[in-house]
């Protein structure tokens, strides 16, 4: 859920420090999809919560990841940075192609929007990858 004002006053705040945060965050609901699922995860300055959106839900090889998408709730969220994930149903974790050039153009896409994309994760019932760890990302 977007708010574009803060609602009530909450002392608990969840900070993402790694991937295995995100990871833990929305694991439930991304390795027992049937499809693939696009989550956008925003996050505040000093990487609090901000909430988690489904961006996209596809078919069984893919969903599509339209930058406009993307962002428009990190912009009505006025978040500072993204992560992404995605899952592959067949459990492969290994990133496609197009995951990689997607990913690189949300980088750049996020640079001109002044939102940084921290990373970009594939999930499965195996586990999780970081494209961070696959492919050169910006600091």
């Amino acid at each position: 859920r977007v708010c574009l004002v803060r609602e009530g006053k909450s002392d608990e705040f969840i900070k993402i420090e790694n991937a295995d945060d995100v990871y833990n965050l929305v694991k439930d609901e991304l390795v027992n999809s049937d499809r693939e699922r696009l989550l956008s995860v925003m996050l505040t300055a000093s990487s609090h919560l901000i909430g988690v959106e489904t961006v996209s839900i596809g078919s069984l090889y893919s969903a599509s990841m339209c930058g406009r998408d993307v962002f428009k709730s990190a912009i009505l969220s006025n978040s500072a940075a993204l992560i992404l994930l995605h899952n592959h149903p067949s459990g492969d974790l290994t990133p496609s192609r197009e995951d990689i050039q997607m990913t690189q153009k949300l980088i750049e896409a996020g640079k001109l929007l002044d939102i940084q994309v921290f990373d970009h994760l594939i999930v499965s019932p195996n586990g999780y990858i970081s494209l961070r760890d696959h492919i050169k990302f910006p600091n």
